[in-house]
């Protein structure tokens, strides 16, 4: 019997380190990927913005159809290679800018260049998308929650704990 509880012993801290080193591995390649020009916003705390109601521009930095597959409710779809200042006119340039894409990488240069054109109150959502849903939050497509998250790549898709990857 004891041999038996020492190997579930095992087994759970086992699972514990795994499941801890994969987020930790998720952070690493994600500080490899960022070059921290826009402050981060965690998922959680944007999160408890948006239940509170608080007002903020939420920008989709993915293309059309990675933001058709599912995206964080409430966001505006700006998208990234055909990005322009225009898409976003109404916002003044001291509102609170929220920007996401996959994994974080995209919606860094767009915050950027938004810093870079005056807008002061620009943060960059933590491990994107995919960090989001793995954190348990939730997305949806046509304003119904969905499981469905578009990963970008198989390479961003292998990051995704949660959820259904769409490639």
């Amino acid at each position: 019997m004891k041999i038996l509880g020492v190997f579930g012993l095992l087994l759970l801290v086992s699972v514990s380190f795994s499941q801890g080193k994969t987020q930790m591995e998720y952070d690493q390649m994600l500080n490899e990927e960022y070059d921290k020009s826009v402050p981060f916003i965690q998922p959680k705390e944007l999160y408890k913005k948006i239940l509170n109601g608080q007002k903020m521009y939420l920008l989709d930095t993915r293309e059309g159809r990675e933001y058709q597959i599912s995206a964080i409710k409430g966001a505006i779809h700006v998208g990234f290679l055909f990005f322009s200042k225009r898409k976003i006119e109404a916002v003044n340039k001291a509102d609170l800018v929220i920007v996401y894409c996959t994994i974080g990488a995209r919606s860094e240069t767009i915050g950027a260049r938004l810093m870079k054109h005056g807008f002061g109150n620009v943060y960059n959502l933590y491990g994107g998308i995919i960090q989001w849903v793995n954190e348990g939050l939730p997305v949806y497509h046509n304003n119904q929650k969905t499981e469905e998250v578009h990963v970008y790549s198989k390479k961003w898709g292998q990051w995704l704990n949660k959820g259904k990857a769409q490639y």
